[in-house]
């Protein structure tokens, strides 16, 4: 079709007396001419079809090109500049990439199907902006922001410390989500103002999982020396907290003159499985990194400790003493205190390209445990919702919390190496605890998730308001987020679509997003905490959930328990 104006379809110009008249109409036509050929060539461009549409305005930088990159945790320095680029090899171009930064997405939410996982991803994307402008704006170098108060907000297991946990924990988002500019202003401010020296008791657990496990994480994505160098620093500083009897390291550290102690609201003052269990991962790269042994030898003597005291049921407990290693309370969950201890047996084995066989043949042992004495049926209930609960002395308690609802990911991703006569009782298991999980959060009235529920009169629902706030959890996504990769069922990307939508509605306030009180009361009442972990976890997960599978490869990279992916490492790291 031509887009020619009519009065310049060939006829000749028109006479006129006066010649400089002529020369202005000849002057006029040429210059029509001109932009009537550039765009009568744009109307013989091949029309493209939508998905070829996105693909073209992507910038080889952006997040969904550099997932092959992503995929590579040994990164390639480009040798070549600019004039000598059609010298590189192909496999060379794409390995370049990891030193280039991402670019900012340019495709125009407007122009995809809403259905479609490019259009979700923008949503999530756009959703992490909003959180990060309201914390940039209101809470820069706090720990985390109250967007309704306008203000930092830091909660205990930060100490007294005023140390950007929503920054540290926040890098390797924004840099795999292309937020560039955010990315660069928060690295800056990491290197510049990050101040270890402090005062104050921290979390030995919380600091490794978001500071040192943060640090690494944008490390092994970007190779820039100094966050690995902040990453040791805070190591160093949380070593003390393992100088005990047993090993097991105390759950604070004074971050300066490196004393030690254990929350007091522990029974006997004791230390906590999940915290002594889950350190592992982030001691063991280290060591990878710089070759000195004591970061993962301090961390494999605490998980030792934990395997010696007797356990007749086969069941580890939550509370153990520091000193003389021994159990403490008879308490058992894999929610609140227990959790990541057994998600870390699993993912050492994978880091290690499952030379840690110890590892492996633990979290087999006790998933057979757990399968025998805290997997529970719900007969009452017509979709007879499958759940594990907890134990207090001997005794079951049918409850879980919303912590525990990374199982259903931890025991699909542990099919994978399973036992040949195991691998398809894991997955059930992972897609029922995951069902159970999404459950929790359709039956509420605000579709999101409560705390913790019960399994008695009330099937999957909080039994009171203490049980029934939500702040913002990511574990019930991060498992739609394996079954997805491990599954391709399309439901658990609706799942995560619908938990998505729910955050959106109730959560989002004019400068960011709060925690709810009650999930089945509406209109919903926020509590003004926007947690670091919305931006390190919920969001990563929603993000990842609707990216690529080269973004990040399972079988190349592992997930800290704060959902900071390191590299998958050759072997266990000796050093020296």
């Amino acid at each position: 079709m031509s887009i020619l104006p009519t009065h310049l379809s060939g006829k000749g110009p028109v006479s006129y007396s006066s010649r400089k008249a002529r020369q202005r109409i000849l002057l006029l036509a040429v210059f029509m001419c001109f932009l009537l050929f550039c765009f009568g060539a744009l109307s013989f461009l091949p029309e493209s079809s939508e998905k070829e549409q996105v693909k073209a305005t992507k910038t080889p930088n952006s997040p969904d090109a550099v997932g092959e990159v992503l995929a590579k945790p040994n990164f390639v320095q480009a040798q070549a500049d600019a004039n000598q680029e059609n010298a590189v090899t192909a496999k060379e171009k794409a390995t370049s990439l990891s030193r280039s930064t991402p670019k900012s997405e340019t495709v125009d939410m407007d122009s995809l199907n809403q259905n479609s996982p490019e259009y979700r991803k923008l949503f999530i994307k756009k959703m992490a902006q909003h959180a990060w402008k309201g914390y940039e704006e209101f809470a820069w170098g706090e720990n985390e922001l109250k967007p309704l108060s306008e203000r930092g907000h830091s909660a205990s297991v930060f100490g007294t410390t005023h140390m950007g946990a929503t920054i540290v924990d926040s890098l390797d988002t924004l840099y795999l989500m292309g937020m560039m500019d955010e990315f660069d202003r928060a690295k800056k401010w990491v290197l510049a103002n990050l101040n270890f020296d402090q005062d104050a008791y921290v979390s030995t657990f919380e600091m490794t999982i978001r500071f040192v496990g943060g640090l690494l994480s944008t490390y092994a994505l970007t190779k820039d020396e100094g966050l690995k160098e902040k990453a040791l620093e805070i190591a160093d500083r949380l070593l003390p907290a393992f100088e005990s009897r047993s090993g097991i390291p105390y759950s604070l550290v004074h971050l300066r003159n490196g004393q030690r102690k254990n929350w007091n609201w522990a029974p006997q003052k004791a230390s906590i499985l999940a915290e002594a269990g889950t350190v592992q991962l982030e001691m063991a790269y280290l060591t990878e990194l710089t070759g000195k042994s004591v970061y993962h030898d301090k961390a494999h003597a605490a998980r030792s400790a934990l395997f010696k005291p007797a356990r007749p049921d086969g069941l580890y407990y939550n509370y153990i003493s520091p000193e003389n290693g021994n159990w403490g309370k008879r308490h058992v969950s894999l929610g609140a205190l227990g959790d990541s201890f057994y998600e870390y047996l699993l993912k050492a084995w994978i880091q290690t390209s499952k030379q840690d066989e110890e590892a492996r043949l633990k979290f087999d042992e006790v998933v057979e445990a757990i399968g025998k004495q805290l997997v529970g049926k719900n007969e009452n209930d017509p979709d007879h919702l499958v759940y594990v609960r907890e134990m207090m002395n001997g005794r079951p308690v049918a409850k879980m919390d919303h912590l525990a609802c990374f199982a259903g990911g931890m025991f699909a991703l542990g099919s994978l190496g399973a036992p040949a006569d195991k691998k398809d009782i894991y997955m059930q298991l992972g897609k029922d605890i995951t069902n159970t999980c999404h459950e929790s959060y359709s039956r509420s009235a605000s579709k999101l998730g409560p705390e913790s529920f019960y399994f008695n009169d009330q099937i999957a629902k909080g039994t009171s308001a203490r049980q029934r706030y939500y702040i913002q959890r990511p574990e019930v996504i991060e498992s739609y987020f394996y079954l997805w990769r491990l599954t391709k069922d399309l439901k658990y990307r609706e799942w995560g679509w619908q938990a998505a939508q729910a955050i959106e509605l109730h959560c989002r306030v004019e400068h960011g997003y709060s925690g709810i009180k009650d999930v089945d009361a509406l209109p919903v009442k926020h509590d003004d905490v926007q947690q670091s972990f919305l931006l390190a976890e919920t969001f990563k997960y929603l993000y990842l959930l609707f990216s690529d599978d080269d973004v990040l490869p399972l079988d190349q990279w592992v997930f800290n328990t704060e959902a900071h992916p390191l590299p998958v490492l050759k072997g266990v790291p000796t050093g020296s």
